[in-house]
């Protein structure tokens, strides 16, 4: 039966191209059959052309591009891209950054948890701190952060605000995904905890973060300042 069901991968680029072909080859070995929705936000790199001219030798036309006018933040372009991935027959979305960090060997632990449950989130801190390449300070604020939203969300997860995750189509369309508001770090927690509340099962598997190989880390003031007070408004308004 497994067989039947179609496995998408939902990656989004700004200025990945260095680290973009790479990591197709290893995602399409992790899962072979998979298909691969890049979602790029006109990157002044070309990685939107680099992953079109990927494509045109991609077997079965399996590896497809979501061109967008302009860099439109994260959530916004996952949203997108699950969207795409639920109209053209995704059962399962697996959603992943594109700079290494989240290692493809890790994505059958996922496929075969996703069986049992509905939301299967890959863990840093399930056994230990697994983490590779952060400094102490940010290290220290990322415990931090996922202490905060654990402690005001409720959320079962040793590692509530990570964003390697695989998902059943049922999550998506049950939470909705036009509900999804947040658009940068927080869109991590959101989705886990909108599918918490509908009463999905979410578990987690054991990865090990590599911190980006190439280019430069998204994150800025403006990102850390919506996820600390969007935790109370889903606290507050999301049943």
């Amino acid at each position: 039966m497994e067989k039947d069901l179609s496995f998408w991968a939902v990656i989004p680029t700004y200025n990945e191209a260095e680290n973009i072909p790479l990591l197709l080859i290893e995602i399409e070995k992790a899962r072979p059959g998979i298909t691969i929705l890049v979602v790029d936000d006109n990157s002044p790199d070309k990685t939107g052309e680099v992953v079109e001219k990927i494509a045109q030798d991609w077997p079965y036309g399996r590896l497809k591009i979501l061109h967008r006018p302009q860099k439109a933040g994260l959530g916004s372009a996952y949203c997108e891209g699950f969207e795409f991935a639920l109209k053209n027959g995704a059962d399962f979305v697996i959603q992943m950054d594109a700079d290494h960090s989240h290692d493809p060997r890790y994505i059958p632990d996922m496929v075969n948890k996703i069986h049992d449950f509905d939301v299967v989130i890959g863990s840093r801190y399930l056994q230990g701190i697994n983490v590779v390449g952060w400094d102490f300070r940010r290290l220290v604020l990322s415990k931090l952060a996922n202490f905060y939203v654990r402690a005001i969300t409720g959320l079962p997860l040793s590692d509530a605000t990570a964003g390697y995750k695989c998902l059943r189509k049922e999550v998506l369309e049950t939470i909705g995904i036009n509900n999804i508001h947040s658009n940068g770090y927080a869109f991590q927690f959101e989705v886990n905890y909108r599918a918490y509340k509908k009463g999905f099962r979410l578990t987690e598997v054991p990865i090990i973060f590599i911190e980006r190989r190439g280019g430069a880390s998204k994150l800025g003031k403006k990102v850390f300042f919506e996820a600390f007070w969007r935790v109370f408004w889903l606290r507050m308004f999301v049943r």
